[in-house]
């Protein structure tokens, strides 16, 4: 495969994550017939929503990922010093942050601990949503891949679901750059539901919420039912709840499917330009590490 190829997914799955944020946050918190009875189908870049957002503002998703994704380009590769990016996030009073991280993040500030406990209560979505940059970083390292996203999770949320969740849809998304197509992605969605039943997500439950579980098999019933970035998106969000979290996440793997290319342009025209910039600046550095890390293990 040549890195055209790569990049073309990469940058899809990334921009395709921010574009799902955007979309989702008008209708987060709000019900498929509530959606239907504001909007008909959501399918605009309006912002709004319950917090006000400018047309092509993202949420704490997409500035987690930012954050983390900086961090790891500014240290040469994972390390602790996420804790503190998310630490010098939270003390710029975001938008919004999920009660869970916030709890994570302070605990980190008052005593330096990397994890907490493992905790009934961290099954959220929250460390699932942030993760791809590292996936970015960790492309060609299924080792250092795995060891990091269990650190960055534990940082905020230590739950085996949680766990279970991030590390196959990060692995998902690096299938599907690496031209694994829908088919390998199929695979690694089968191992996660025959190794945690709880995830399966045929028939679809019809849950959307931001429990991890919820968010999976919303994320992963739309993509493997739609052929198009634009009709996953557009799936995903109208079934409200955590619409800009799963809308995200969904992003991310009908990105890295589709590529930058198949995200339609009236998205991408409306997402904000700074942070349009600065996750095109980043997927390039991701992408150099991961290429770094490859040649140092050959």
């Amino acid at each position: 495969m040549i890195r055209d190829e790569i990049h073309e997914r990469a940058l899809g799955a990334y921009l395709g994550f921010a574009v799902g944020d955007a979309l989702g946050a008008t209708v987060a918190y709000m019900t498929p017939t509530e959606i239907q009875h504001a909007y008909g189908m959501h399918r605009d870049m309006i912002g709004g929503g319950w917090l006000k957002l400018k047309p092509g503002q993202i949420t704490d998703d997409t500035q987690m990922s930012l954050a983390l994704g900086q961090s790891i380009i500014d240290s040469g590769g994972w390390n602790a010093a996420a804790a503190d990016a998310f630490a010098g996030w939270l003390k710029t009073r975001p938008v919004d942050v999920g009660n869970t991280c916030r709890r994570g993040i302070q605990r980190y500030m008052t005593d330096g601990t990397l994890e907490g406990p493992s905790n009934d209560g961290d099954g959220g979505n929250g460390a699932c949503t942030r993760n791809l940059p590292l996936a970015l970083a960790t492309l060609h390292d299924d080792t250092a891949f795995a060891r990091a996203t269990r650190a960055q999770c534990h940082l905020t949320h230590h739950h085996p679901l949680s766990d279970a969740a991030t590390l196959a849809l990060g692995k998902m998304a690096q299938t599907l750059i690496h031209s694994g197509g829908i088919k390998g992605c199929r695979v690694e969605a089968n191992r996660l539901t025959a190794d945690f039943p709880v995830f399966r997500f045929e028939p679809y439950p019809k849950r959307a919420s931001g429990y991890i579980v919820d968010t999976t098999q919303t994320v992963l019933y739309y993509f493997f039912r739609t052929d198009s970035f634009e009709s996953c998106m557009t799936e995903v969000v109208n079934r409200g709840e955590d619409a800009d979290t799963n809308g995200a996440l969904a992003g991310m793997l009908a990105g890295a499917a589709y590529g930058v290319s198949g995200i339609p342009g009236y998205w991408l025209r409306k997402l904000d330009r700074d942070i349009k910039a600065r996750i095109e600046a980043q997927t390039d550095a991701l992408l150099m590490l991961a290429q770094a890390g490859r040649q140092d293990t050959r």
